[in-house]
């Protein structure tokens, strides 16, 4: 509720016009100061925490109910009403409340309805995550989430004891924890939006795992009871399109930061290497598993010139083919479709230029590693994957 209230407020200093939220039955969910023009039905409303149904009746008649906009609907002097700007607030073409605004002394500018239409799907998504809340209020199972993933152990104790005792998540269950982060796109609000947006879709569809969610900057978070939810599930209820990690489960919810931690980070690392595909457990990431532990400064000192300058990136990729095949001339020739003159040329080439010797384990093992760990930091972009592994 939280969330709503702070919506509301926020919109009503922007329109410095009061406005009153209701659910899709007409009972009052959160409302601004209200100053300026006011009629008895809105201070009825406030007071009762609902709409009178002589009221409620006048309004479905002038069609909130079928509306899929703003709508202005007239005033009813015998009844107490003012003229009102309604905006339904719908999700995945559910009724889920309206938005009232009085529509006089003055009335609404175009660009006012505009500006009030633009926040329904923010308040959409928090009304939908407030029905969704089981035995919680929304804003409860964002702090009690937020604790368990991001607090310290006590914290997270003390959130997951929360959360089971109010029923949103079963007791002596593991706990999965998936992380979907968007492939290109900047964070900001209108992603944050998308990525509820999609978490919330996919909950509804999920209530038998006992889902909950968190929605950060730049990822979204989704737990569920047992074991993980397909993948595929989590990428088609996104509008935005994500590479998803998932985090081995673990035995106890009080333990799920350990599987958000490796989620997020086989979600980096999928974002990071193509090869890897749109999906990475973190259980089968191999070598990027201690990888991401490591810094990414710590690179052998011979690549540093060759990762700043794009004309050695074709020396770069037949580097790590020939490392990832093992040292094996046959299957980098084939792999890359070079003769093996031109092989041995690149290798010796490398050799040169990063002062190393390939026929020294040592070195190949520390290139071999510096350029998985210049992928993860974005300081090598292989124009192809083959070099994922």
């Amino acid at each position: 509720m939280a969330d709503l209230q702070r919506t509301v407020d926020e919109l009503a200093a922007r329109l410095d016009r009061p406005l009153l939220l209701e659910d899709r039955v007409q009972r009052v969910v959160a409302y601004s100061e209200q100053s300026g023009a006011m009629d008895d039905v809105r201070r009825d409303s406030i007071l009762r925490r609902h709409t009178v149904p002589e009221v409620r009746q006048w309004l479905r008649t002038a069609g909130i109910h079928e509306a899929t906009g703003p709508l202005r609907t007239p005033g009813a002097p015998h009844l107490g009403l003012l003229p009102r700007v309604c905006v339904p607030i719908r999700h995945a073409d559910g009724l889920l409340g309206f938005l009232w605004l009085i529509d006089a002394e003055p009335a609404m500018t175009d660009a006012g309805v505009a500006e009030a239409a633009a926040a329904a799907p923010g308040l959409a998504l928090a009304l939908f995550h407030e029905s969704l809340a089981s035995g919680l209020a929304s804003h409860r199972e964002l702090e009690a989430v937020t604790g368990l993933l991001l607090g310290d152990r006590e914290a997270a104790k003390d959130a997951a004891e929360q959360l089971i005792e109010a029923g949103a998540f079963p007791q002596a269950q593991p706990v999965s924890v998936q992380v979907a982060r968007p492939r290109t796109a900047e964070p900001d609000d209108a992603l944050r939006l998308a990525l509820e947006q999609g978490l919330l879709a996919l909950r509804r569809r999920l209530s038998g795992h006992h889902p909950l969610h968190l929605v950060r900057y730049d990822h979204a978070v989704l737990l569920t009871a047992g074991p993980p939810v397909p993948a595929d599930d989590l990428h088609a209820a996104m509008p935005v399109p994500v590479v998803v990690g998932i985090g081995r489960p673990s035995p106890a919810l009080a333990r799920a930061a350990g599987s958000y931690r490796e989620a997020r980070n086989a979600a980096e690392v999928a974002a990071r290497v193509p090869g890897l595909g749109r999906t990475a457990e973190w259980a089968r990431l191999g070598v990027y598993r201690m990888l991401t532990q490591l810094p990414d400064q710590e690179l052998h000192p011979g690549l540093e010139g060759l990762l700043g300058d794009a004309q050695y990136l074709p020396l770069l990729e037949t580097l790590e083919t020939y490392l990832d095949l093992a040292g094996s001339a046959v299957a980098t020739s084939r792999a890359l479709r070079l003769h093996r003159t031109s092989l041995y040329y690149r290798l010796q080439r490398v050799e040169e230029l990063a002062r190393t010797d390939l026929k020294d384990g040592g070195e190949r093992l520390a290139l071999h590693l510096s350029l998985k760990l210049a992928r993860l930091s974005g300081r090598y972009l292989p124009r192809d994957s083959h070099g994922s592994s």
